[in-house]
């Protein structure tokens, strides 16, 4: 086992007994060089960072994105916002129904086309993204720490890369 691999097994091993009171030591195996695996970790605990810099808004990091994305494209569709997010139409429908139903998106059947909606943030909406606009930005330096300074612009290039061979 590499020092690497020790350490990740370490870092596991206290973080779940630490949760669950186990102190059972799982043993990542390939895992441990698999960049998807951590990718999906990173993600994780970002997710987890977020939810923590947003308590009390009750905005999760894919509801937040939707909502910056529709403020910055007033009356988008939902197909246009499911590409951009990377979702299909499915995945996105509860997710704006959700936005709508809290008051802070507006869904309206378009002039042109009625089989499509224009999304636009209500003024709920738009109260929602200032409040959560200090908070994204520490969850961001809180990033900005853990990646640093001299290795935040490659490493969004990397992640670009990765998102650019999305289907």
């Amino acid at each position: 086992m590499t020092p690497r691999q020790t350490a990740a097994l370490k870092k596991v091993d206290a973080d779940s007994a630490a949760r669950d009171g186990v102190n059972d030591v799982i043993d990542i195996g390939m895992l441990d060089d698999w960049i998807g695996f951590h990718l999906r970790m990173a993600q994780i605990a970002s997710f987890q960072s977020f939810a923590r810099h947003a308590q009390g808004i009750e905005l999760s990091p894919g509801r937040f994105a939707a909502l910056v994305l529709i403020d910055r494209n007033p009356g988008i569709s939902q197909t246009a916002l499911s590409r951009a997010i990377g979702s299909d139409k499915s995945t996105l429908t509860p997710v704006l129904d959700s936005l709508v139903k809290r008051g802070l998106v507006s869904r309206e059947r378009t002039h042109n086309d009625r089989r499509l909606y224009e999304l636009k943030l209500t003024d709920a909406g738009k109260n929602v993204m200032r409040a959560m606009h200090e908070h994204a930005q520490q969850h961001e330096k809180n990033l900005d720490t853990i990646v640093g300074p001299k290795d935040r612009a490659l490493f969004l290039k990397i992640l670009r890369k990765i998102a650019a061979t999305r289907e």
